[in-house]
């Protein structure tokens, strides 16, 4: 039900951003029965839905596949050819519904949240302005507005690189094409993924990195991502920085200069460098806080230095973890904290671990890197575990040593550890790097989250023949 003519309306809630995250909050919000408006400028699923989570995972399975099929002796006989990239891109297509948010309006709508469309800036406690094709609308809200506008890429400051106009992770994931020739800068998560993804639909695809790649991972989830990705024809360079770009046009070839002279010629370059959370312009000048500045807020989602309690944020803009998964965790937490304080039973602070609180983004982290191999870590490195001071011992497996590996896959690699606290016996830090480790990740988070006594988790025996009996292996190497 979008509210159109509407020129100035009170309400309980407003949230502005309808992403996976702004949904999330107004929907948990709303189940006590507050009046609750969600404000959107683009279309209602956010980054996630369109040019992030679905469609670059559309664009990786098939070729992860097909990989795993010619790994397989019988199978490998079978396949012949490439993948048919027109297909590949077709049916990533269907899962952002042709950029069409219609399914996603009419969710809000069958959950009885209200949706304005346009442009939203606070102007004042409670208060919200909302510039659309109809003009302006005003929102007061009488217990909280909550930023949900997520983040924005970052482009370097290098010479030429923005009047390039090169891909963002919303290019990369949306173009109909194959590029025949693609530079990749930035050895994260997205640039990893991409530069995959990209060269097993037919681009030359050349990436570019300081250091390694996935750093804050374990250094073998890098190591082996890359002896993967140049299996795949990727050129892999460490230790690169661009000086200049030039694409005198913005389409065209485009030519990356290196620091150390050498040039690359490429149909595209994608930027993959980083995120910054998407403040500026959203009038926080007019709470007493900086235009595009950074956001403290508690377990709660509420912002700090707002007096009043009654801005909240979640997800990417709130500073915390930039991953929608963790991001929806956290706006569940922030919606229930809005129903209970309006009601009136909850004060200013939430206990840690209950269902308004945030507590596990502070070290239970999950997060998968959907290459092939995948990486699944959930928790605290090793490193992180050192430098906030925890007495650890690390137990490192070989995957292929499982014998549910060995019957994924001819030639299995892959590698586990588990990062344990020697004073509380509890696991703190888990990853799995190999082919379909994903699934494994889940046992891993509830290990953590759950502070799960290591002579208990021994008696959760892992059924066989499964890639799961790494647990067994890892307790085993520990010495259980």
């Amino acid at each position: 039900m979008t509210e159109t003519g509407v020129r100035a309306r009170e309400v309980d809630v407003v949230v502005v951003g309808a992403g996976a995250v702004g949904e999330n909050v107004a929907d948990r919000a709303s189940r006590t029965g507050l009046d609750v408006v969600v404000v959107e400028d683009e279309l209602v699923g956010g980054e996630c839905s369109y040019w992030a989570c679905m469609p670059s995972k559309a664009l990786l399975r098939p070729g992860q596949v097909l990989a795993a099929a010619r790994r397989l002796p019988g199978a490998a006989e079978a396949v012949t050819g490439q993948l048919d990239s027109a297909r590949v891109l077709a049916r990533r297509t269907t899962f952002t519904h042709d950029w069409d948010d219609s399914s996603q309006v009419e969710w809000l709508d069958s959950a009885g949240l209200g949706l304005v469309r346009g442009r939203a800036r606070l102007d004042g406690p409670r208060r919200v302005v909302v510039t659309g094709a109809d003009g302006e609308v005003e929102l007061s809200a009488r217990h909280a507005v909550v930023l949900a506008t997520g983040s924005v890429p970052v482009l370097p400051d290098v010479p030429g690189l923005a009047l390039a106009r090169p891909w963002t992770s919303r290019e990369a994931t949306s173009a109909d094409t194959v590029p025949g020739r693609l530079v990749v800068l930035g050895g994260g998560v997205v640039g990893v993924e991409m530069a995959q993804a990209w060269a097993r639909l037919g681009s030359t695809v050349t990436l570019l990195a300081r250091s390694g790649l996935l750093s804050g991972q374990e250094e073998v989830a890098g190591r082996l991502v890359a002896d993967a990705l140049r299996a795949d024809g990727v050129d892999v360079r460490f230790g690169a920085e661009l000086a200049e770009v030039s694409r005198p046009t913005g389409e065209g070839e485009v030519t990356v200069t290196l620091a150390d002279g050498s040039t690359i010629v490429a149909d595209e370059l994608l930027v993959a460098t980083g995120r910054r959370p998407a403040t500026e312009g959203v009038g926080l000048e007019t709470v007493g806080l900086e235009d595009g500045g950074s956001l403290e807020v508690d377990d709660t989602g509420l912002v700090a230095g707002v007096e009043g309690r009654w801005l909240y944020a979640a997800g990417d803009v709130s500073g915390r973890v930039k991953l929608t998964h963790q991001g929806k965790y956290d706006a569940r937490a922030c919606g229930d904290a809005i129903a209970a304080r309006a009601a009136g039973e909850l004060g200013e602070r939430a206990e840690p671990w209950s269902r308004y609180a945030a507590t596990a983004t502070h070290r239970a982290v999950p997060q998968v890197v959907f290459t092939d191999p995948e990486v699944a870590q959930v928790g605290l490195t090793a490193e992180r575990a050192e430098r906030e001071g925890l007495r650890t011992r690390v137990v490192d497996v070989d995957l292929a040593s499982v014998a549910g590996a060995s019957l994924l896959a001819d030639g299995y690699t892959g590698a586990a550890r588990m990062v344990v606290d020697e004073d509380r016996r509890v696991v703190v830090g888990v990853t799995f790097v190999g082919q379909d480790v994903a699934e494994l990740l889940h046992s891993a988070t509830v290990a953590v989250v759950g502070e799960v006594p290591l002579e208990r988790l021994w008696h959760a025996v892992p059924s066989y023949p499964t890639v799961s009996e790494v647990w067994l292996r890892l307790l085993e190497a520990y010495g259980l």
